[in-house]
């Protein structure tokens, strides 16, 4: 998992935290979080060293200043979501950058996402994606049921050992169960070739969608658009 895509989901989910809890009681519900990270690429492994950028834009009340904005964000978000060892003096804070944010939602944007941010679900950019949106899709669609097979085929694979670094695609056409191809890249990082690696995910995985659904139970509670 890219530590880029970890580290923001999870400033995004202490804001949700600390302005539900009263922590930050200023605070309302949009907001976006974005972070950039300095990597090492490490004979295809892409290694953090630091964070280069934070930044945090948050709606919230009337009452707070910038200032209370920025020092609430750095202790009651950043700091407990962050390692120090990812910061140093030269760590660029952007905390709500365009100023004022006290009316959010669709009242303060008419181009808001209808659903959520395909960037969101290909770990900010790092994984492929069809342009389809994930979600308020049935498992019948590949759209989802396709991400999430090749997501598991592709944890399996680091986590056995194979790769340190390793990306699965797959391709459908509508109305063939078998996938058009399945392609695996694990960016030079294997213990073994990409080929024989690609033999052993498609022993190990049925990419067809009906067996995806049964496989990985996304039929639970019914044939429902989730």
């Amino acid at each position: 998992m890219a530590l880029t895509h970890f580290l923001a989901t999870q400033l995004g989910a202490k804001l949700t935290e600390v302005r539900k809890n009263g922590t930050c009681a200023w605070l309302r519900p949009d907001g976006k979080t974005q972070v950039t990270v300095e990597y090492l690429n490490e004979d295809g492994a892409m290694v953090p060293i630091r964070v280069h950028t934070i930044l945090i834009s948050t709606q919230h009340d009337e009452t707070i200043t910038n200032d209370q904005i920025a020092k609430d964000l750095k202790e009651h978000v950043i700091k407990p979501v962050i390692l120090a060892k990812y910061l140093d003096d030269k760590t660029i804070f952007h905390l709500n950058p365009s100023g004022r944010f006290v009316i959010g939602g669709p009242h303060g944007d008419a181009g808001l996402t209808e659903s959520r941010k395909i960037i969101i679900d290909t770990y900010g950019g790092w994984g492929a994606h069809r342009g389809g949106a994930f979600s308020s899709k049935d498992p019948t669609k590949v759209d989802r049921s396709g991400a999430y097979i090749v997501r598991q085929a592709a944890k399996s694979i680091v986590a056995s050992g194979l790769a340190r670094r390793c990306i699965v695609q797959v391709s459908y056409a509508i109305g063939v169960p078998e996938p058009m191809f399945v392609f695996v890249d694990c960016y030079k990082t294997g213990t073994i070739l990409d080929r024989d690696i690609l033999v052993l995910i498609k022993e190990n995985f049925d990419f067809r969608p009906g067996m995806m659904a049964i496989n990985l139970n996304l039929k639970r509670g019914g044939n429902f658009r989730f």
